[in-house]
């Protein structure tokens, strides 16, 4: 491999993995969702994943779209910057309502749901609540969760900033098989540390027994959320 090649894979790399650990809604909401929805180990993976591949190509999508246009990376700096106002603006609209249904939840006595492992490692969920008489457990299926659907279109939305200008333009200079290979080393080192972030909180959230703040988690998630939000809009993390 080229030095010049190799040095801008290994910018790609660094990229990747400090403009997702700098930023906190690449990992925060799938935290604070898997908790307060109960999501399994596979299932909060599956939703980074996916998330995480659709943050990617979305601005791989612009910036290859760009290319083909012959459009100057300048052009293109605006667009992923309007697309982040976008994404952070729903994502504090997003964790207020959430934030804001969690309390109305919560003080009304509304079924809440408690959550716990069986002997077979299934994760299983009841509803219980606080004005009626002892909760069953029910075994059903519950009704569908959209909340994944919610924050992968809040991540599509976001843009990966350092990934078109930075990364794609420079390796683009060397061959379209040097774009190919910068590009995927950002998307795996991106996804890869949303991955590593949300697994390794999923896993220290679990050992927590806080029963009390049971009635409180869809409101906690949604204030977390909400706090993420304010972050990235106002303090442009």
């Amino acid at each position: 491999m080229r030095p010049d090649l190799l040095a801008l894979c290994s910018t790609a790399a660094a990229l990747g993995c400090f403009h997702t650990l700098l930023g906190p809604d690449h990992y925060l909401p799938f935290i604070a969702m898997s908790k307060a929805r109960g999501w399994s180990r596979g299932r909060t993976a599956a939703v980074t994943l996916l998330c995480g591949l659709g943050h990617v190509g979305s601005s791989v999508a612009i910036g290859l779209g760009g290319v083909a246009l012959g459009a100057a990376v300048g052009q293109l700096v605006p667009i992923e910057a309007g697309r982040g106002r976008i994404a952070a603006w729903l994502l504090l609209g997003f964790g207020l309502l959430y934030a804001i249904w969690g309390l109305k939840k919560a003080w009304s006595g509304e079924p809440h749901s408690h959550r716990h492992a069986h002997a077979d490692g299934v994760l299983h969920g009841h509803d219980h609540g606080h004005l009626e008489a002892p909760h069953a457990h029910p075994h059903g299926r519950a009704g569908v969760d959209i909340t994944p659907w919610v924050v992968f279109t809040v991540l599509v939305f976001g843009p990966c900033e350092p990934l078109i200008p930075v990364v794609m333009y420079p390796a683009l200079a060397h061959s379209w098989a040097g774009l190919a290979l910068v590009t995927a080393v950002f998307a795996a080192t991106t996804v890869g540390c949303m991955l590593g972030v949300v697994m390794l909180a999923h896993h220290g959230l679990s050992l927590v027994r806080w029963a009390w703040l049971d009635r409180y988690t869809h409101a906690l998630a949604g204030g977390a959320v909400f706090a993420c939000g304010v972050a990235v809009v106002f303090l442009g993390l």
